[in-house]
């Protein structure tokens, strides 16, 4: 059981089958895993995508999910990384609570298009040790390509993006 007072913990809404969104939790994390998410990690983004306050503890987590604390643990520190959740305390409270925002989605794409120019400017660097006459260099040289091309729209992308979502 939650030691956070009811006002704060996610109350389950009238009508919601706890039953289907255990299932719809553990579908959506096999489907995350088949992308590449760990296991735990995917679950555990599942389970925060789920609630409503899009904000659990480790202890919720576990409880939810069935778990131990410790399989937690590493599931979020994993998603931390990423910058799929974050990790907040609130006010007068001990435990970290892990968050996801409701606009995450953008927040992540953001912190991917940095990584995206880390990855060009890595293979900017290739070409040159591999050398632009290479096959290797030359298949470096289409990677850089691509990634610059990435590089350059994914801004776009995202203003359209925000555009859209104030529009609404």
């Amino acid at each position: 059981m939650s030691s956070r007072p009811q006002s704060q913990r996610d109350p389950t809404p009238h009508g919601r089958d706890e039953e289907k969104v255990a299932r719809y939790i553990e579908g959506l994390a096999i489907t995350l895993n088949q992308m590449g998410l760990q296991r735990m990690a995917a679950r555990v983004f599942a389970a925060l995508t789920v609630s409503d306050s899009g904000r659990m503890t480790a202890a919720e987590l576990a409880e939810k999910l069935v778990v131990s604390p410790a399989a937690i643990s590493g599931a979020v520190r994993y998603l931390e990384q990423v910058g799929l959740v974050s990790k907040e305390r609130l006010p007068g409270e001990r435990r970290d609570h892990y968050r996801q925002f409701d606009d995450f989605w953008y927040a992540s794409y953001l912190k991917r298009d940095r990584m995206m120019r880390m990855w060009r400017d890595a293979t900017v660097d290739g070409i040159a040790a591999l050398g632009p006459d290479t096959p290797a260099g030359q298949r470096v040289a289409k990677m850089a390509d691509f990634l610059d091309f990435l590089v350059k729209e994914l801004p776009a992308l995202f203003d359209r993006w925000h555009e859209e979502r104030t529009g609404k």
